[in-house]
């Protein structure tokens, strides 16, 4: 079972892009963010939702929100960044860490 999140948002740092990044302190609830995730997807996936459906409604909820707290042009930088990021492994949930 889930746990409610206690911590609420302290410091943020700066991208730069101008996106707010979260200080370490709130890593543990971004981690309780990616739980709701993980079981809201594993129910919608159990009531026979396709999971290609899901990452698209997931990217299309994510950045929508995003482009409402922080604006088009914050977030298309942010996105511009991803291809890297996705090449180096860092979305590869089997990649290993040294």
């Amino acid at each position: 079972m889930l746990r409610p999140s206690v911590m609420k948002l302290s410091k943020t740092l700066k991208s730069p892009n101008g996106i707010e990044l979260p200080a370490d302190a709130d890593r543990e609830e971004r981690q309780v963010a990616l739980e709701y995730v993980a079981e809201a997807w594993n129910e919608a996936e159990d009531d026979g939702v396709a999971t290609l459906a899901l990452a698209h409604a997931s990217l299309f909820a994510a950045i929508t929100s995003l482009v409402e707290y922080h604006g088009e042009s914050a977030v298309a930088a942010l996105i511009a960044s991803l291809p890297a990021k996705i090449e180096a492994g860092e979305y590869s949930l089997g990649r290993s860490l040294q």
